[in-house]
């Protein structure tokens, strides 16, 4: 008779909370699935701005070294000045 109980007891109460537990962590699987299937889509279009890095790294060191000169020729300009 105790094991017709307990067997009662695990079919009413035990089983539904595991199936509701196992419901949660499913609905939050697939909330990761989709953000992770979003991030794989902006990682993609990310790959392809990053064609025209170097042309633009190639500007920026051209850039640094024209505003270098000036500074240099700046500093010598007031180093005169000041004297």
């Amino acid at each position: 008779m105790l094991w017709w109980i307990g067997n009662l007891v695990l079919l009413l109460a035990v089983v539904p909370v595991a199936v509701a537990l196992l419901s949660r962590v499913l609905g939050a699987l697939e909330r990761i699935r989709k953000a992770s299937d979003d991030i794989l889509a902006g990682g993609v279009a990310l790959v392809g701005e990053l064609d025209t890095t170097p042309v633009l790294l190639a500007t920026t060191d051209q850039t640094i070294e024209e505003v270098a000169d000036g500074a240099v020729r700046y500093a010598g300009s007031v180093g005169k000045l000041l004297g």
